[in-house]
C-alpha cells in the first residue's frame, strides 16, 4: 500500500469516532490490505476473486473488507448458517424423535397390520458416532425385542420404513452427478439411517484389470451392483465414483482402485428407509417371526405408484428413539463436516418453522429468518444447506452480519462451541501451529472443486469478539495453494 493511501486510511479513522480504530488496529488493517493488494495481483487470482469481511460480534461494526459484497461459493462454511438457523428455530436442546409403531390387532401372538418406523429427519439415527446412543444393528435388536415383547409371534402385513417427514426429492438439484452416489452426497430424508452410508470393499486384480467386489457393508443384496472398477499401480489412491440416485435400483461403480490386497471405498444408500425396514425384516425373520408382506418403504412404495398404507387407526407406539441434542449434532456437523447434518437441520428448521418439508421451501424459510433479522440477504443464493452445490452464492459480508446475529442469541455459547478451533480440532487442527490463532480462532472450513473458503470467530489482543468469512473461488491452482494462502490470513486476522 502507498503512503497516500495510508494517509487516507489514518485520517478517515480520526475523522469518523464511531468507526475508530487505534493506531495498533490500523497498522493491522493496513497489512491485510497489503495482503490481500498482493494476492489479488499474482498470478494466482488471475482469473478468480477472493471476498473477506471482518466485523465486530458485538456491534457488527467492519474493520477490514475486500470485495465483501461479491457473491462467492461458500463450500462447507455454508454449514455454520445451516446449523446458526437450526440453533435459532428449534433450540440447542432440541433432539429428533423416530417411533415404532403397529396399526392393526394383536390376536394369539399375530398381529394383523403393519409395523412402522416412522422418521423425523434426524440425520444420525444408528450412527457410531455418539457414546450412549444404539448403532443401526444394535437398534434393530430393540426394535425387535420390542416386538418380542408386545407379544408378537407373526406378523401379516408389512415392516414399512416412513420418510414421508420430509419430501421424497431428496437430492438438490443442483448437486453434481458425480457427487450423489458418494458418501458425502447422500440425499437427507425423513427417515435416515447409518448416516445414509455403505462402503464396498474391493479385491484389486493385476494393472488394469477389473478388481472384485468382496463385499458391500451394511449388506445390499437387494441393489443391482454394475462393477467397471479396474485396478490400478499400487499407491494411487481412491479413484472410484459410485453412481446412484434415491428412485434407483442400481449401483453404478466406476473408476480405478490401488494395487493392494483389499480396498474400500464409500457410497450413499438409496433408499435409507427401505433398508432400516429391510434390516429388521430380517432380524426378525433370523428370530422365527414371520412377516408375510415383507419390508418395504414410502419412497418404495411411491415407485411403485402404491399409496401408502391406509390404517382406521392411529398406530400404537412401541418404543422411540431420541438423538443427541441438537448441540451435540451441531458439533459432529461442523468438526467433520457432514453434509447430511447440514441438509437436515435447514430442513427440520423449515417443517418446525411452518414452511413446509421440502428443499425450495426450507431455503425460503432460511432467507426470510435472516433478513427479518436485519441480515442483508440481496448477495444470497444458496441451493442447499451444506455447501455442497456448486451454484451456492453468498457475500462474505452477509456470513459475518449473520454470524454477529448469531452473537445475540440465547443459543450463541453452543453454537460458538460447535465450529473447530484454529490448530486444535476438527478440520483446521493443522492450521497456524505456532500462531496466536491457534486456540484463539475458531473456523469452519469449505472445500469443493476450485473453491476454498473459512469463516468462525476470533478474538483481538483486548479480548474482543470478531467474526470473519474469507472465500477465494476460480483461482489458478498450478500457481499456488489455496489452503495455505488463507492460512496465511486467517494468521494474520488473529494478530489483530
Amino acid at each position: 500500500m502507498n503512503v497516500f493511501l495510508s494517509i487516507i486510511l489514518f485520517l478517515n479513522c480520526l475523522s469518523n469516532k464511531q468507526d475508530s480504530l487505534s493506531l495498533a488496529q490500523l497498522k493491522w488493517q493496513m497489512r491485510c490490505q497489503r495482503q490481500i493488494d498482493s494476492l489479488a495481483a499474482s498470478p494466482f487470482l488471475d482469473n478468480g476473486f477472493v471476498g473477506i469481511s471482518v466485523k465486530s460480534a458485538k456491534d457488527k461494526r467492519s474493520v477490514f473488507g475486500y470485495q465483501a459484497n461479491k457473491s462467492l461459493a461458500p463450500a462447507s462454511t455454508l454449514k455454520l448458517a445451516s446449523s446458526a438457523t437450526a440453533f435459532v428455530v428449534l433450540g440447542e436442546d432440541y433432539a429428533y424423535q423416530t417411533t415404532l409403531s403397529y396399526s392393526g390387532q394383536i390376536v394369539d401372538s399375530v398381529l394383523t397390520g403393519n409395523i412402522y418406523i416412522k422418521g423425523n429427519g434426524d440425520p444420525s439415527l444408528g450412527s457410531w458416532r455418539f457414546a450412549g446412543k444404539p448403532d443401526y444393528k444394535q437398534l434393530t435388536e430393540i426394535w425387535g425385542q420390542k416386538i418380542k415383547e408386545a407379544g408378537i409371534k407373526r406378523i401379516e402385513g408389512q415392516i414399512i420404513g416412513d420418510a414421508t417427514y420430509f419430501d421424497h426429492n431428496v437430492l438438490p438439484h443442483s448437486w453434481t452427478w458425480s457427487d450423489m452416489g458418494n458418501y458425502y452426497g447422500a440425499g437427507c430424508y425423513g427417515l435416515n439411517i447409518h448416516e445414509n452410508l455403505f462402503s464396498v470393499t474391493f479385491v484389486p486384480k493385476d494393472y488394469m484389470e477389473q478388481a472384485g467386489i468382496l463385499r458391500t457393508n451394511p449388506d445390499l443384496p437387494y441393489y443391482t451392483k454394475i462393477n467397471k472398477v479396474l485396478t490400478d499401480k499400487a499407491g494411487t489412491g481412491d479413484q472410484v465414483n459410485i453412481f446412484s440416485t434415491p428412485y434407483q435400483d442400481i449401483l453404478l461403480l466406476e473408476g480405478y482402485v490401488p494395487q493392494g490386497k483389499h480396498f474400500t471405498v464409500k457410497g450413499s444408500i438409496p433408499d435409507p428407509s427401505y433398508f432400516i425396514a429391510y434390516s429388521l425384516y430380517k432380524y426378525l425373520t433370523e428370530k422365527n417371526i414371520s412377516i408375510t408382506g415383507g419390508a418395504t418403504s414410502s419412497l418404495a412404495l411411491e415407485k411403485q405408484f402404491k399409496s401408502y398404507p391406509p390404517t382406521t387407526q392411529a398406530p400404537l407406539l412401541l418404543h422411540t428413539q431420541y438423538s443427541p441434542l441438537l448441540k451435540d449434532l451441531a458439533k459432529e456437523c461442523n468438526f467433520h463436516s457432514i453434509n447430511l447434518y447440514a441438509e437436515a437441520f435447514l430442513k427440520t428448521a423449515s417443517v418446525k418453522a411452518g414452511f413446509g418439508n421440502t428443499l425450495p421451501q426450507a431455503l425460503q424459510a432460511f432467507g426470510q429468518l435472516w433478513q427479518s433479522k436485519g441480515v442483508n440477504i440481496s448477495g444470497l443464493k444458496i441451493k442447499d444447506g451444506s455447501g455442497l452445490s456448486p451454484s451456492n452464492a453468498i457475500t462474505a459480508e452477509t456470513m459475518t452480519d449473520l454470524l454477529a446475529v448469531m452473537y445475540q442469541e440465547k443459543s450463541f455459547k453452543a453454537f460458538y462451541e460447535s465450529i473447530p478451533v484454529v490448530g486444535v480440532s476438527g478440520t483446521v487442527a493443522h492450521l497456524g501451529k505456532k500462531s496466536k490463532a491457534v486456540g484463539n480462532m475458531r473456523a469452519k472450513s469449505g472445500s469443493i472443486d476450485n473453491v476454498r473458503a473459512y469463516a468462525g470467530y476470533f478474538t483481538d489482543s483486548t479480548g474482543e469478539l470478531y467474526c470473519f468469512s474469507i472465500m477465494l473461488n476460480r483461482y489458478n491452482t498450478s500457481a499456488g495453494n489455496a489452503t495455505k494462502e488463507l492460512e496465511k490470513i486467517l494468521i494474520l486476522l488473529a494478530d489483530l
